[in-house]
């Protein structure tokens, strides 16, 4: 949210243009993906209520509420988290 906060702000003061705040969060996705493929070896499990799903344009959006995240060591719980994912292939077109 911060990045698209920010990016937003910069292209309504004429700092970036819109095509390259676009450019700048599909590298961004890109190299989450491979940072993530790379370099994360943990794995979390995720429960929650699911108050709202949906599948659009190849992309899952999930809205959890009381959801608990828990690893090997510890857990958290959020009040309320919104998960959206889709494929990695999609993002080397």
């Amino acid at each position: 949210m911060c990045l698209t906060e920010t990016l937003d702000e910069m292209v309504s003061s004429s700092t970036l243009s819109p095509e390259l705040a676009i450019q700048v969060l599909v590298q961004f996705d890109k190299s989450m993906t491979e940072a993530l493929e790379s370099q994360v070896k943990s794995k979390v499990s995720i429960k929650g209520h699911l108050h709202t799903y949906r599948f659009c344009d190849n992309v899952w959006t999930f809205i959890l509420q009381d959801a608990l995240f828990k690893n090997e060591d510890t857990q958290e719980n959020v009040g309320r988290v919104k998960i959206v994912a889709c494929d990695s292939k999609l993002l080397s077109q």
